[in-house]
């Protein structure tokens, strides 16, 4: 059988909010260049995150894995803790 795991999209961002109870706020930073204009241009977008453990404080950065729904806004694991914020 084949694991379907490497398939999964993943991201990498920063913890904005980790006031609730197994659950963090993680904003993803994207950067890219315009199509047409060819100036680069930031993006920003937030991601509910499940927190299994609590291990989670807001600034630390983050690896989140997409997984099945887990509740209305959540579809994101938290898999790595890549740099604790100081």
């Amino acid at each position: 059988m084949e694991s379907t795991k490497g398939r999964r999209k993943t991201l990498v961002g920063t913890v904005v909010s980790a006031k609730m109870q197994k659950s963090v706020l993680v904003e993803v930073d994207r950067i890219f260049a315009h199509p047409q204009y060819k100036k680069i241009v930031r993006r920003n977008r937030k991601f509910m995150a499940h927190d299994e453990q609590g291990q989670c404080s807001l600034g630390d950065r983050v690896s989140i894995m997409e997984v099945r729904p887990l509740s209305k806004n959540k579809c994101w694991l938290v898999t790595k803790v890549l740099k604790k914020a100081q």
